[in-house]
């Protein structure tokens, strides 16, 4: 770890909170601490719209801390810098120094500064004149060009000291969790839904996740490449527990006792009543899925009025206006696409029927149903399910 090295995090939306914004700074303060606690110490404190995160062990990995630090929704970006003094020659050297083996390696360069404090002696242009100039003279090799730069150096003269630092990284964005409450997911072992609880997480929703099992139509590696995804997600979204829901009973009375064409719109339908329940046990103000409108038979508008008739509660659906082609790309961002074709099924192919209807109205869901006696078998398949607790690699638990 270089000496002075900290990470400067840069909040987004949260800075448009008003009187609310200490509540949510705190909350993500606190978020990147328990991310950042098994690296080490660390003092993370809020100050002028960033996050100012100082290790205080020497032997700091601060690679990971910036991947950690990146995947805490609330930090829009995030860079090392190098703190300090607030004099313009110091600031000149460590501009040279710090960034050493980025400028030998750059063929183009400019200085961006910004100066919030303004008893500093020097404006902002003043600055990046001078420290522009003295980083030409001492890399012959850079030339300025200040549309597209290889690296642009940026100088920020703060309240407590002077940074240095090259290019922002990209950061998560959205709001800290748990400041939108909490929701249920319903998680299957496809591309769409793992993407819809990180979407859902993004806005500061703490994730409970739901996932109906089918023994002996489904196994346990269907159950266990679920876990996986969720792990994944939890780099994002933090600590979440996961109910797995014993299924098959219900399944096979949709078999015996409704039409073939209403199975799949009868078995949401009763997904999504089991899930309330759970819900509503674990202080749950929504739910979510990751359907995405006409994508399949169970996904039209009618089919998805159907299911909400018995939700009970809000539905989220991150991704229902969203294709195939968006859905992969974020799933192959949050690294969640690989694990989602391994080819364990869920239940939700289990008596898939051959010809299911796309446009069901729910007077006749409602008739074809009520040949079995549901209330029973939701409520034993709620209260037998089973919680299985996913932590993010390497957390506090």
């Amino acid at each position: 770890m270089i000496k002075n090295e900290i990470i400067l995090a840069k909040i987004g939306e949260v800075v448009l909170k008003g009187l609310n914004r200490k509540n949510f700074e705190d909350l993500l303060i606190k978020n990147i601490r328990r991310r950042l606690y098994p690296l080490g110490a660390f003092e993370v404190k809020a100050s002028q719209s960033t996050i100012r995160i100082t290790p205080l062990d020497e032997d700091i990995d601060m690679d990971e801390a910036c991947s950690r630090v990146g995947k805490t929704f609330g930090i829009v970006a995030y860079c090392r810098a190098c703190a300090v003094e607030k004099d313009l020659e110091k600031i000149k050297q460590a501009a040279c120094e710090y960034l050493e083996d980025e400028l030998l390696l750059a063929k183009s360069f400019k200085v961006e500064s910004k100066r919030s404090d303004k008893k500093f002696p020097y404006g902002s242009p003043e600055i990046s004149k001078e420290v522009g100039g003295f980083i030409a003279d001492t890399f012959p090799n850079l030339t300025v060009d200040v549309h597209n730069p290889d690296i642009t150096v940026m100088v920020e003269v703060r309240d407590m000291a002077a940074y240095v630092h090259a290019n922002a990284v990209e950061g998560a964005g959205g709001l800290p969790i748990p400041s939108g409450g909490r929701a249920a997911v319903l998680i299957s072992g496809g591309i769409d839904s793992p993407v819809a609880a990180y979407m859902m997480a993004k806005r500061g929703i703490e994730l409970t996740a739901i996932h109906f099992a089918s023994p002996p139509y489904t196994s346990e590696r269907a159950e266990e490449k679920v876990q996986t995804l969720l792990k994944l997600v939890s780099e994002y979204a933090g600590r979440i527990e996961m109910y797995t829901v014993p299924f098959t009973k219900i399944q096979e009375e949709i078999k015996s006792k409704c039409p073939e064409d209403l199975f799949t719109i009868i078995m949401r339908r009763m997904m999504m009543r089991v899930s309330k329940k759970i819900a509503e046990q674990h202080e749950c103000m929504a739910l979510i899925t990751g359907e995405s409108l006409g994508q399949v038979a169970s996904q039209t508008l009618g089919a998805i009025a159907c299911t909400d008739e018995v939700a009970g509660m809000p539905v989220f659906r991150p991704l229902i206006g969203m294709d195939k082609k968006e859905i992969i790309a974020i799933s192959e961002k949050i690294n969640t696409f690989e694990t989602s074709l391994l080819p364990y099924e869920d239940c939700c192919t289990v008596f898939t029927p051959r010809h299911p209807r796309t446009k069901p109205k729910i007077e006749m869901v409602r008739k074809a149903e009520s040949a079995v006696l549901w209330d029973e078998l939701i409520e034993e398949a709620a209260n037998g399910a089973k919680c299985t607790v996913i932590y993010p690699a390497d957390s506090v638990r």
